[in-house]
């Protein structure tokens, strides 16, 4: 491909290792005891329960099989994404996103400020989803966000819409068992999801010539709720792990998501639970597909430590922010490079003197 672009050039702190030390750690979870008769009873998910807590707790990753999604929705729509970005760009541009409508289809974002070695194609769940028109504070004007459907694959939208109810379903299974594994009533966070802001994003990571140099995606923590991750047999997804830093590939299992702790979580669990930093390495020779679906909450959530997770030994971490100006903020950075670091929940963490 000739000169590579600059812009795609990691720091070298932050290059990717070529010796690769794979996830042995990363917990497996079934969770066929969801549906199986005994679900109702809340002495057969304990065992589940308390291993969502401990993964949550001590990797802020782990993958479920046995989860309920149909295999074929996940295939029709594995199928369809490989044909979209089979296109020319010419035909992927025709439903580009802009800074009006970040839906569509794009090739030039930007994680930590350098260039992501792939192209993606994003779609809500809700069409149309309602969100803040900027990030200014005192903007209350609201801007509804509507998928862009291209004409070929003409099958794209319904094996989205089969997909992302699916996902859908997960989710909110998944969220019960994360708030009962903070001592909370199972139902605790489902009420922030009720108009939630979720989308799914298609990723192709095409063969890249300098895998040493640059990344598919930046190190980075997801910065809503739940992300449930779907990726193909070729992998490249690291995690870093906690307990030393090193950065861990996780290897793919059929059939099963990749489920990934979210920085919401983090401030509603007043740091019990921690997201953590992750990044997708690229291949020399062999092209990557991956399928993430975003659980994010309503765009008016006021997002806060939960009041019955907090103490006067244990005060609230951090400041209230609202969800809808905080995506919107980071938005900004998709389409520009920024002098500052785009907005983190580390800029609401309240410090020692502060709450004393």
């Amino acid at each position: 491909m000739g000169e590579v672009d600059p812009a795609f050039i990691q720091a070298v702190e932050h290059r990717p290792k070529l010796a690769i030390i794979e996830a042995e750690g990363i917990p497996l979870i079934d969770l066929s005891v969801l549906s199986s008769n005994e679900s109702s009873n809340p002495s057969s998910t304990e065992p589940l329960v308390a291993e969502i807590g401990e993964a949550c707790k001590n990797w802020g990753f782990f993958q479920v099989i046995n989860h309920g999604v149909p295999l074929e929705k996940r295939e029709k729509l594995e199928l369809a994404s490989r044909e979209f970005f089979a296109q020319s760009t010419e035909e992927k541009s025709k439903v580009k996103r802009d800074e009006v409508n970040v839906l569509g289809y794009y090739d030039t974002e930007r994680t930590k400020n350098v260039r992501d070695w792939k192209e993606v194609f994003d779609l809500t769940v809700k069409d149309p989803t309602v969100i803040p028109a900027s990030h200014e504070p005192d903007d209350k004007e609201l801007r509804k966000l509507v998928n862009r459907w291209p004409e070929y694959p003409s099958e794209l939208r319904e094996a989205f819409e089969d997909y992302a109810k699916a996902m859908e379903k997960l989710s909110y299974k998944l969220l019960e068992l994360i708030s009962l594994s903070l001592g909370l009533p199972e139902d605790r966070l489902g009420g922030f999801f009720d108009d939630h802001t979720s989308f799914i994003r298609l990723n192709h990571y095409p063969p890249c010539p300098i895998p040493h140099l640059a990344l598919g995606v930046g190190r980075h923590k997801d910065s809503g709720a739940l992300t449930i991750l779907a990726q193909d047999d070729v992998g490249g997804l690291e995690v870093k792990r906690k307990i030393d830093g090193e950065w861990i590939c996780v290897k793919p299992t059929p059939n099963a998501y990749i489920i990934n702790v979210g920085t919401i979580i983090q401030v509603w669990s007043n740091e019990r639970y921690e997201s953590v930093e992750h990044r997708v390495m690229v291949n020399s020779t062999k092209e990557r597909f991956s399928m993430p679906f975003f659980f994010n909450p309503d765009h008016n959530v006021m997002v806060e430590p939960l009041e019955e997770l907090t103490t006067a030994q244990n005060p609230a971490k951090y400041k209230a922010y609202n969800w809808g100006k905080f995506m919107a903020d980071r938005k900004r950075s998709n389409f520009k490079k920024l002098d500052v670091e785009n907005i983190q929940i580390c800029h609401f963490r309240i410090k020692l003197d502060e709450s004393s």
